[in-house]
């Protein structure tokens, strides 16, 4: 396993390699790779371990008895999930975890980290502090989704969520993690209707995009 790599993830932020090694002893990492639309968590399922993703990404969605899918975020290279869950163990998953592409995910289980405080060494201290960093991101995040949701309009929930990532990636132009049905399952909308909106968004000047890559051109378009 490549702890430097490790140094670079939040999860891990601040520790020496020795500490990320006796963390992930007693964490007991094991690593799993996974088939793009592969299942990893089932929702009514618990869990004691976190996913940490080293390669490719996955995402968090909600798939209801009726058939409708509701995709709530994308954890990317380098990001955590379940983390939540893992923590209180006894909590069934109200959410589906699926690979988004070819991944190689690391869990640890973490169930236990709280629990004898006093003998805690440095690593867990840090751990716990960058769990807690990594909850209040993903607090934000859900804030967000919320903006993107609420209003009422096709247009209106497109422009505040490109508005989000543009503020994000402080530029005009970039990337968003999501291929057309996905973005459509995250905004709460039908696909045939953002493709339409996204025509006619294009043909106004407002937004250029192909697949999952968007410029916005018109100035005043997310300001």
């Amino acid at each position: 396993m490549d702890i430097q790599q490790l140094q670079k993830t939040m999860i891990f932020h601040n520790m020496s390699e020795y500490e990320i090694a006796d963390a992930l002893s007693a964490l007991q990492a094991i690593e799993k790779k996974y088939k793009k639309g592969a299942i990893i968590f089932h929702a009514g399922m618990t869990t004691v371990r976190a996913g940490l993703v080293l390669e490719g990404s996955v995402t968090i969605e909600r798939n209801d008895m009726w058939g409708n899918r509701t995709i709530l975020s994308h954890i990317g290279n380098g990001h955590c999930f379940a983390e939540t869950y893992a923590l209180l163990d006894d909590e069934p998953m109200l959410v589906d975890v699926s690979a988004n592409e070819a991944s190689r995910i690391l869990f640890l289980k973490i169930n236990t980290l709280a629990k004898d405080v006093p003998r805690m060494k440095a690593w867990q201290v840090k751990f716990i502090a960058n769990l807690l960093i990594i909850s209040s991101h993903k607090n934000l995040a859900l804030s967000g989704r919320s903006f993107h949701t609420s209003p009422k309009t096709v247009r209106a929930r497109i422009m505040a969520y490109l508005h989000t990532v543009a503020l994000q990636q402080n530029k005009r132009e970039f990337d968003i993690p999501f291929d057309r049905q996905q973005l459509a399952d995250y905004l709460n909308l039908d696909r045939s209707a953002l493709s339409k909106e996204l025509g006619k968004m294009r043909v106004e000047g407002i937004v250029d995009f192909h697949k999952n890559h968007f410029k916005v051109i018109a100035k005043d378009a997310l300001y």
